[in-house]
Formats: structure tokens, sequence, C-alpha cells
């Protein structure tokens, strides 16, 4: 594969920050040019640009850390003006003992790395995949809050007066809630059952409006997958969550360069883990987990539903594998039936 050295005259690294931002200029071979720190507002952005431009007038590339966060202002401008840009995580600092550390170090070190890949990451695309992205953290906070709410809600029950514990013990979690949500006080009881009162109110409140809030997030999830990958939902075991997880990690056609890549990004290809006369492998455990955990949801699901996923699991039960092992395998072919489904134009919108 040919190395970016052999593709472009320059490489401006960009080390991120929430106010500025700092890019050095470098050579192919990896020899600093310039360097300049600025605002990483519209304004500084432009002026970065220009600065560039100046220095690196012929083929260059972006690398950029930081492209979903404090980078992401910085390369949607970028995108929109035709740049070249690649993602690249947080460089490892080279070990000294002054533990020298400056963002002009941290841009030309982004820079080197990128010189130093084989395969380089293109950063996420906005647009309908950052909406799905931003409701699906928002999602993941408000069931978060239910959960914690409920907690919380339990601990109050345990330690409340007799005369109220009385009334909610044996209840299940949503009749608990519905209950304390329409608690009321009265006039004569102690400042304790009034305040037990009021924080069992609050709480359960809380849970419910977490919990409506979940629920119209999903619905809007929904309708985002239905517009970028129609097909998506139709496959077995895959929901409106697991496919916004996908689709998250996936972005968008092109960025991941095969299925193999794929499953390696999932945390779903084989590991080898042979020893003498035992030939085996075992489970990815790196990766993105987000991404692994949708593909372990729906093939809990297939288990469970699909006689097809069913049959395949007897067969190589008789063979001799273990549950592990079968989970494991059905990751990947999920993985590669997944991959191919994205990256078919049929399929898109």
């Amino acid at each position: 594969m040919t190395m970016l050295a052999d593709r472009v005259d320059a490489v401006i690294g960009v080390d991120t920050h929430k106010h500025t931002h700092t890019a050095a200029v470098v050579t192919p071979t990896g020899g600093l040019v310039a360097h300049v720190t600025g605002p990483s507002d519209g304004p500084g952005v432009r002026d970065m640009l220009a600065f560039v431009r100046r220095h690196a007038p012929d083929r260059r590339v972006w690398a950029i850390e930081g492209t979903g966060s404090y980078g992401a202002g910085l390369t949607t401008a970028l995108l929109e003006q035709g740049e070249w840009v690649v993602e690249i995580d947080r460089p490892k600092r080279s070990a000294r003992r002054s533990g020298a550390k400056s963002d002009e170090l941290d841009a030309l070190r982004a820079a080197r790395e990128a010189l130093a890949r084989e395969h380089l990451a293109q950063p996420r695309r906005r647009g309908d995949h950052e909406a799905i992205r931003v409701l699906l953290c928002t999602r993941e906070a408000a069931v978060r809050g239910r959960t914690r709410s409920i907690a919380a809600l339990h601990a109050l029950v345990v330690s409340a007066p007799e005369g109220i514990r009385g009334r909610l013990r044996g209840l299940r979690t949503g009749a608990l809630l519905r209950h304390c949500a329409r608690l009321r006080n009265g006039a004569g009881r102690s400042s304790e059952h009034r305040a037990t009162i009021m924080a069992l109110r609050s709480t359960a409140r809380r849970a419910l409006a977490c919990e409506a809030e979940a629920a119209d997030l999903k619905s809007a999830l929904r309708a985002l997958v239905e517009t970028v990958r129609p097909g998506l939902l139709a496959e077995p075991g895959v929901g409106v969550l697991t496919a916004a997880r996908i689709l998250n990690a996936w972005s968008h056609a092109g960025r991941i360069r095969s299925e193999a890549a794929f499953a390696m990004l999932a945390g779903v290809a084989p590991i080898e883990a042979s020893s003498g006369q035992t030939v085996r492998h075992r489970l990815n455990r790196t990766g993105d987990r987000q991404l692994n955990r949708a593909f372990h949801t729906i093939v809990l699901s297939r288990l469970r539903h699909d006689a097809e996923t069913r049959a395949y699991a007897q067969r190589r039960t008789a063979e001799g594998k273990t549950p592990r092992e079968i989970k494991r395998c059905l990751k990947r072919h999920l993985a590669r039936r997944i991959f191919r489904l994205l990256e078919d134009p049929a399929h898109a919108a």
C-alpha cells in the first residue's frame, strides 16, 4: 500500500482544544516547517487555513485529533473547502526524562503519527449521522437518570416511616413509580412524614420524566434510522437502538476499508489462542464496545427467536463447540452481513 509520504507534499497536524487550535506543518519526512496557534472560532479557522496554504500550497492532508469533539468545527470547515482530512487518535508521547509537552509538540506528533500509519481513518460524517449520535447519547443519559432515580426511590422506601413503607411494600417498580408520583401530604403529619412524601413524589416523577424522555428520543431515532438505512431494521434481531449504535460506529460508506476491519472495530474478529496441539480462537475484547454490545444483543435475540440461528447453534454444539465459541462465530458472521448491507448502495435511503 502506498504510504502517505508518497501521496502528499505536507502533513498538517492539529492539536485541538476548546478555545484554541494549534497546527504544525510537517514535510513528508517528518521535518517541521512552521506552526501556528489560533482561536477555534470561524475567523480563527479561516486564518489557520490561510496560514497553511502559504506554507503548504500543494498536496496536503490534515491530521486532526478529536474530529468529533473539539475539532468538529475545524473538520467541518475544512471538508467544506475540499481539504483532505484524516482522524488521528491521541498520539503516544515519546518517553523522555524531561517530560516535555506542549500544544506545538502534540500537533507535531499528530502529523508524524499520520505519516507512520498504514491505514488512515476518515472523520465521521455529520448530518443525519451526527443527529443519531447526539440522540443516542442523550437517550442513554436519560436511561441512566431513570435507573439512578429508581435506586434512590427504593432506598427511600426502605427507610420510610412504617405508615408509608407498609403501603409501598411489595409493589413492582412500575406500580411503585406511579403510586409514589401521586402521593399527597396531610396537614397533620409530622415533619419526617411530610418530607418523606415529598422526596418519594419528587424522585418518582423524575424517573417517570426520564422514562418519557427516553421513549421520545427512541421514536426520533427510529425515524432517523429508517431515513439513513431503511433495510437495517428488517434484519432479524436488529432493533432501533442496536441499529443506531451500528450506524454511529460505521458512519458512511468507504470509511471502513473492509468487512474484516469492521469486525475488528466491533471487537468480534477472532484472536488466535492456540497452544501445543490445541487450535482455538478466543473472544476479542478490544474495539468499540458499544458496537460490540449491539452485536451481542442481536445474536442473543436471534438465538432466541430465529429458527435458522437456533439450528446453527445446535449443529455447532453437536460438533463440540461451547456456547461462547458459538456466539463468537455468530458475531463474526453478523459483522460480515451487516457490513455488506451498509456498504451496498441499494440499501441506502
